[in-house]
């Protein structure tokens, strides 16, 4: 295995040597480069892990609170579906195109010209990017009944159920403005190396919905409603919070409209390839949602409690990497160091691969009692736990490969090759439709997952190939060594964890207390026996050392 050191970061008032890169100049220099500091990848990576989780577990919090007030029924499933439209539409949108757009425009300006211009790109960008949207918004106002009805079409056949979700579309949709501006905002930071900002902003969404339903439930005919309420607040939120940092690194933008920047047409002509390259998996669970509209009440909520957990390992560890590999990919497609570049791509694939194999073992092994321990609450029933069981294994069973689409699709996306990307996805999404014709009657919504989890192998696949074709990805020295590492790891702690853990029933009859000491022992006791395993057999910590 590559042993990737780096050395230590001079202090500030040490001479720069030319290998540091460039400083950032002061602020008041506008016709100077601004290119960012190089950092760690690992060190970097940790950061964002850390902030992510932070935010998943304030999301889990969220779901339990959500579980326990409203359970599974036709008010959950009418806000699930009225939040995932806005939040499918960020991800595909702001977080998906947009981001992968962007970024690499940003880092080439950022890298080649001076502070002048990179303001001037941001003020283009930030003031189209409010015009556009702030037009789609008024008219999926106007729209709501429509949406949900081609969102959800089984909700036509109930139609309090599909006003209801109309009623909260109306409320939810003006996030997407919102969070598509802080999306941006944390771009902007993410390609200058800031990454804990932006990791830590959803935590802002966890908290506002938790408020809302604890405090603002009281005052609606309809409790759910109340939820929808803590979604608009979320935007402003979380949009106010990012400001202050993008103006003290001097980069907040006046936002003006200037469709004919250069910049900004780059950026469109990127944003369009990538709306499928990037956000596959999202549209997946789009359709996934479309469909279990159509089954048993409950269906729509089973998915995303299963969906839920398999989104924490995603989100600490496979978006975490994914975050900052785009930076540091596109400054050095800029500066054309190709090698590096293949290097920090196949580093990214063995710090997936040895955080998200026993992620996803340990999800398929311990389904019930994680479900338990979060969700068994109030109106949530045993019935509905054996359901999310089934799903969340086998979305357990895609999770690596969610996981490498994120780190995979960076190497196209910084070399602003969209195109690639376009044509992978949409094999993935017509995949993913026959599967889900072809299981969902056997297996009803668990069918859905697997449909899903299959279409990203397929998805994640075919993104590798085609890197290892174009000669961008390159394998380095010491992978059968590492596979049977990782390989043996995840078969001890399997075994291990299944030995220890008491039947799932048993955790019905338990309190909150003894199912949380119980899940931190098995939790522990699997990250003990995982990693013990690595070290015995030759995993360091410096292995995963690499310089953006």
């Amino acid at each position: 295995m590559t042993d990737h050191e780096q050395p230590p970061e001079p202090r500030d008032d040490e001479p720069q040597t030319p290998e540091d890169g460039p400083r950032p100049p002061a602020v008041d220099d506008p016709d100077r480069a601004v290119a960012p500091k190089a950092g760690g990848l690992m060190r970097s990576g940790l950061v964002v892990s850390v902030m992510t989780l932070l935010s998943r577990v304030m999301g889990l919090a969220r779901d339990v609170v959500i579980a326990t007030l409203f359970g599974a029924g036709n008010g959950t499933d009418a806000f699930f579906v009225a939040f995932k439209i806005p939040n499918f539409l960020r991800r595909l949108f702001a977080e998906g195109a947009f981001n992968q757009a962007f970024v690499p425009v940003l880092s080439e300006v950022a890298t080649r010209g001076s502070k002048r211009e990179v303001k001037e790109l941001l003020d283009a960008v930030a003031g189209s990017l409010t015009a556009v949207l702030a037009l789609i918004t008024a008219l999926a106002m106007l729209a709501a009944p429509w949406l949900v009805w081609a969102f959800a079409p089984g909700f036509g056949r109930d139609p309090q159920k599909l006003a209801l979700t109309a009623d909260m579309l109306r409320l939810t949709f003006p996030y997407l403005l919102l969070i598509s501006l802080t999306a941006f905002a944390g771009s902007t930071l993410n390609t200058w190396n800031r990454f804990a900002v932006p990791a830590f902003t959803p935590v802002l969404l966890n908290l506002s919905l938790i408020g809302a339903a604890v405090l603002l439930t009281p005052l609606f005919e309809q409790p759910t409603m109340a939820l929808a309420w803590g979604v608009l607040i979320a935007g402003g939120a979380q949009l106010a919070f990012q400001v202050p940092f993008l103006a003290r690194l001097g980069l907040l933008p006046r936002p003006w409209p200037d469709f004919a920047h250069p910049g900004v047409r780059r950026i469109l002509r990127l944003m369009l390839p990538a709306l499928f390259g990037v956000s596959v998996s999202q549209i997946n669970l789009l359709l996934d949602t479309v469909l279990a509209s159509l089954l048993a009440a409950g269906s729509v909520s089973w998915l995303y409690y299963s969906d839920r957990l398999v989104e924490l390992p995603l989100g600490v560890f496979g978006i975490a990497i994914g975050t900052v590999i785009l930076p540091a990919l596109s400054k050095r497609h800029a500066e054309q160091a190709g090698a590096h570049f293949a290097t920090m791509l196949d580093w990214a694939i063995r710090a997936v691969l040895l955080l998200g194999l026993p992620a996803a073992l340990a999800l398929a092994v311990l389904a019930e009692p994680l479900l338990i321990a979060l969700f068994h609450y109030g109106a949530m029933s045993e019935h509905d736990i054996a359901m999310a069981a089934i799903s969340l294994r086998a979305y357990a069973f895609g999770l690596v490969a969610f996981m490498l689409i994120k780190v995979l699709a960076p190497g196209f996306f910084a070399r602003q090759d969209t195109a690639t990307p376009v044509k992978v996805g949409i094999i993935a999404m017509v995949a993913n439709m026959v599967f889900n014709l072809i299981l969902i009657w056997p297996l009803a919504h668990a069918g859905l997952a697997l449909a899903t989890a299959l279409s990203a192998f397929l998805n994640a696949g075919l993104l590798g190939w085609l890197l290892r074709k174009q000669g961008v990805l390159v394998f380095q020295p010491g992978w059968g060594r590492y596979a049977v590492q990782l390989l043996g790891g995840c078969a001890v702690m399997g075994v291990g964890l299944a030995w220890l853990a008491p039947e799932w029933r048993a955790w019905l009859e338990w309190s909150v207390w003894t199912r949380a000491g119980w899940l931190a022992l098995l939790v522990s006791a699997g990250v003990a026996i995982y990693f013990t395993w690595l070290a015995t057999f030759g995993v360091r910590l410096r292995h995963f050392r690499m310089k953006s």
